[in-house]
This record gives structure tokens, C-alpha cells and sequence, in this order.
């Protein structure tokens, strides 16, 4: 008997750890998680949006809309940043980070001060936007590559069922 033949690609397993992690947001809208791996192919960060150690989440607010101040924005860690923040205490020169959204403007400038220099992304649905336009321009400008995420697979079912194992 050969080898399995069906198992996940890199690409694959790094970003089905952004989107696990991504679950573990608290934001009704919007779940995005993000996992920082090294050259050798070893995670070294992740995290996923949400408020700053020490900040409860049922004492600030999460609506998208409205004055700035009684929205999540001012107030949020993006995953990207937060999985920078989360490393395990490497340095992050020469990693890549898959993340379940394209980075905002911000989290690129972590991401560039960091060290990272190749960014992997799910979705891009800003795209086009000032935000989009700003952190694309700043990543460019940088020299750090990004690209959509291969994948052959739609999705991967995960199961606690312990006879499934």
C-alpha cells in the first residue's frame, strides 16, 4: 500500500489554521484569522480580530455603523496584528503570513516592520478601496510579495467525533 494521496497542500493546512483561528472571534460581523509561519514550514503566530488582553468583550461595542466611538473600530486588534503580537518570540524576518482577508493599511505596516515578507490571502473583497489601494501600495513599495491563497478543495471537515480518528 502507497502513501495517502488526498492530504492538504501547505497552502491548505496554513489556511485552514488563519480560518480555525479566525472562529474564535468574538465579532458578529466579520471572523478573520491569521497564521505566521516560518521557512521551515513551523507555525510561529496566529491570532484573529478582537479587543486587547484585559478588555472585556461585553464592555465594548461591535456594531459596524454609527458614531466612531460607539463602533468596534477604534477598539479592535486586527488578526494580523494580533498574530504578530502572539509569536512565539522569534524573529519574524523571512515568514509568511496567511491571513483569511487581505491586510488593511495597518496591519501591512506591522506586517513590513515585522520582517514578513510574503503575504497569502483568502478573500480581497475590499479590494479597490482606499484601504486596499494604501496597503497594496505600502506591501509594493516594500518589495513583499502577495497572493491569493491555492487551494484544490472547497473546503475541509473538521470532526471532535473521537471515532473518526
Amino acid at each position: 500500500m502507497g502513501k495517502r494521496t488526498d492530504y492538504i497542500s501547505w497552502d491548505e493546512y496554513f489556511m485552514g489554521v488563519a480560518l480555525l483561528s479566525g472562529l474564535r472571534s468574538k465579532d458578529p460581523n466579520t471572523q478573520v484569522g491569521a497564521c505566521i509561519v516560518s521557512r521551515q514550514n513551523k507555525i510561529v503566530g496566529a491570532g484573529y480580530n478582537g479587543l486587547p488582553m484585559g478588555c472585556q468583550d461585553e464592555a465594548f461595542p461591535w456594531e459596524k455603523n454609527g458614531d466612531f466611538l460607539q463602533t468596534k473600530y477604534p477598539y479592535v486588534c486586527h488578526a494580523e496584528l494580533n498574530a504578530i503580537l502572539n509569536n512565539i518570540g522569534m524573529d519574524l524576518t523571512d515568514c509568511r503570513i496567511y491571513t483569511a482577508l487581505f491586510p488593511c493599511n495597518e496591519c501591512s505596516k506591522a506586517i513590513i516592520q515585522s520582517g514578513i515578507n510574503e503575504v497569502i490571502f483568502l478573500s480581497d473583497k475590499y479590494d479597490g478601496s482606499d484601504v486596499s489601494v494604501a496597503s497594496k501600495r505600502l506591501l509594493d513599495t516594500a518589495g513583499i510579495v502577495y497572493r491569493k491563497v491555492d487551494v484544490q478543495r472547497d473546503g475541509i471537515v473538521l470532526s471532535f467525533d473521537e471515532k473518526s480518528v
